[in-house]
């Protein structure tokens, strides 16, 4: 199934709100793919190695995502699910030059509509 590019971010005040499918204890940490929730909305899917113990399963997805994204890691915040597979992340900065960096990467990924 294909969703629609950018699906998985929105804007919020200050940023832009991220809808991650995380998938702890994972073979390596990746970014997977777009993928549509129970709910409908759609969802990065994301492994990391880290088990979610202690938060660490969330600080490997913030390192992940950071570093896919070349954005500093203090600008990446779980908002929403933290001990939860689904979660909602707060990155900050310009939701114009955000939303323009994520739909970019998306198409580099090849997961345009």
């Amino acid at each position: 199934m294909i969703l629609a590019l950018a699906a998985f971010f929105e804007d919020m005040s200050g940023g832009l709100r991220v809808r991650v499918r995380l998938q702890p204890a994972g073979r390596a940490d990746q970014v997977l793919g777009l993928m549509q929730g129970a709910d409908g909305q759609a969802a990065l899917k994301a492994s990391v190695t880290k088990a979610p113990e202690g938060g660490k399963a969330n600080e490997a997805l913030i390192k992940l995502l950071a570093k896919e994204w070349r954005v500093a890691k203090t600008t990446l915040e779980v908002i929403q699910g933290h001990t939860s597979r689904n979660k909602v992340l707060c990155l900050e900065g310009d939701g114009i030059e955000l939303a323009a960096r994520l739909t970019a990467w998306s198409e580099s990924k090849g997961w345009d509509a």
